[in-house]
């Protein structure tokens, strides 16, 4: 009896020792995550104005990338680190470089000021990620706490930039092996995340919210309307994917160069630009985002030019992130759709920003949340509908190489792949 009671007494303890470390490495990642996130957030905003001001800076877009470049060779760092080495960090315990913080700062920001077509969640993970590192390499916690240290990291400054802190905390957990869920770095996610949001609001930064203008009740019709618009997303999740990895390793092979590449990239942007006259596929682009779900309104070819223009910055060594440029095409593209197959345009474009997203990141249930922090939860059981077919027909295509489809998304089966 006093056994037990001895062995009661210790688990007791052992846990509550434990969510006390987990709240102070929470706080310091929220904490910090929060101010970086802002910083980032309002560096983006700020060259995004100056670029939208001054037209003539799209023809330095080939310089910028030419100092990108620059800035990684004489960091020692190769120009393929990125997020891939954060999430496959979380699963091997491989080291993740300090230097990587301010290299992708400073690259993404000269990409948004000079128009280059990328997001901001790359440089997101990729920087709380790095905060996350450094804090348990600080305190000198064991290479798995230090694992979810940088889940914690990546949460926090995910939801100081896009004010989404539950998506920020599920796909943290989520990402990194599809079909296991780091369910050990709940609680530091989540605290993480909030902490970090709310540090970021008060710098002013304001939260990724969309307003639908329709949403039909619950009916056959438009929930059959919902799996086409989510299959089809799906289909060009996978076209997405294939192309961002193909296009860069085409670009390696035959501009072997990373100066060369970087200068013929921006040409290239810099050309179309020219050519569609509008600016539109530039940048973020959440302007469009907002014409598509707010008011309804997509022009048909939307789409598939900002996965041109985006394939071709990213793949010639530009830097960012694809999960924004993901939701443009997602919402454009879902809007097309619905609006062939009778659908609200507003209602179909928030399915396809939502379907894509699933497809591109097999984080379905990150998804299914955001839904509900950007558009609110009515409508839930589309949102959930247009996941579930999303994540089962995307098959096992992904942005992330470095991510484990541990899973198979046809049968109760471990496979253990890489996603393609």
């Amino acid at each position: 009896m006093n056994l037990n009671i001895k062995k009661h007494a210790y688990t007791i303890k052992d846990f509550s020792l434990a969510f006390l470390k987990w709240i102070f490495v929470a706080a310091l990642c929220g904490a910090i995550g929060g101010l970086i996130g802002a910083a980032f957030d309002k560096s983006v905003g700020y060259v995004t104005n100056l670029f939208n001001t001054y037209s003539w800076l799209i023809f330095l877009l080939p310089l910028g990338g030419i100092v990108i470049v620059f800035l990684y060779r004489i960091c020692k760092m190769d120009e393929s680190v990125g997020t891939n080495n954060i999430i496959n960090s979380v699963r091997t315990g491989n080291g993740v470089p300090i230097i990587l913080a301010p290299l992708i700062f400073v690259s993404t920001v000269i990409t948004h000021l000079f128009g280059g077509s990328a997001g901001r969640e790359g440089a997101a993970l990729q920087l709380g990620g790095t905060l996350g590192a450094k804090i348990g390499t600080q305190l000198r916690m064991k290479q798995k706490d230090e694992n979810i240290a940088i889940m914690c990291g990546m949460s926090a400054v995910f939801s100081a930039l896009f004010g989404t802190p539950v998506t920020a905390s599920i796909m943290a957990m989520e990402v990194t092996s599809v079909g296991v869920m780091y369910y050990a770095g709940f609680l530091p996610c989540v605290f993480s995340s909030i902490i970090a949001v709310s540090v970021s609001r008060l710098f002013g930064v304001e939260p990724f919210a969309l307003r639908i203008m329709s949403v039909p009740d619950f009916n056959i019709i438009p929930a059959l309307q919902v799996v086409a618009v989510a299959a089809v997303c799906a289909g060009v999740s996978i076209v997405f994917c294939f192309v961002m990895k193909t296009a860069h390793r085409y670009a390696v092979i035959y501009l072997k160069n990373q100066y060369v590449r970087a200068i013929v990239g921006g040409c290239a942007i810099i050309i179309l630009t020219l050519v569609l006259n509008t600016r539109d596929y530039n940048g973020i682009g959440v302007n469009v985002i907002e014409n598509a779900v707010n008011l309804g309104q997509v022009r048909p070819e939307a789409f598939a030019l900002k996965l041109i223009f985006t394939v071709i910055s990213i793949g010639s060594g530009y830097k960012g992130g694809e999960i924004v440029p993901t939701f443009f095409i997602g919402a454009t593209l879902g809007g097309l759709v619905g609006s062939l197959t009778g659908m609200d345009v507003s209602f179909a474009a928030a399915i396809g920003l939502i379907s894509l997203f699933c497809g591109v990141t097999n984080c379905p249930i990150a998804s299914l949340v955001l839904s509900v922090e950007i558009f609110g939860s009515q409508g839930i059981l589309y949102f959930v509908i247009a996941c579930a077919v999303s994540y089962m027909l995307s098959g096992y295509y992904g942005l992330y190489s470095s991510q484990k489809i541990m899973y198979s998304k046809l049968r109760a089966e471990l496979i253990n792949i890489n996603t393609k």
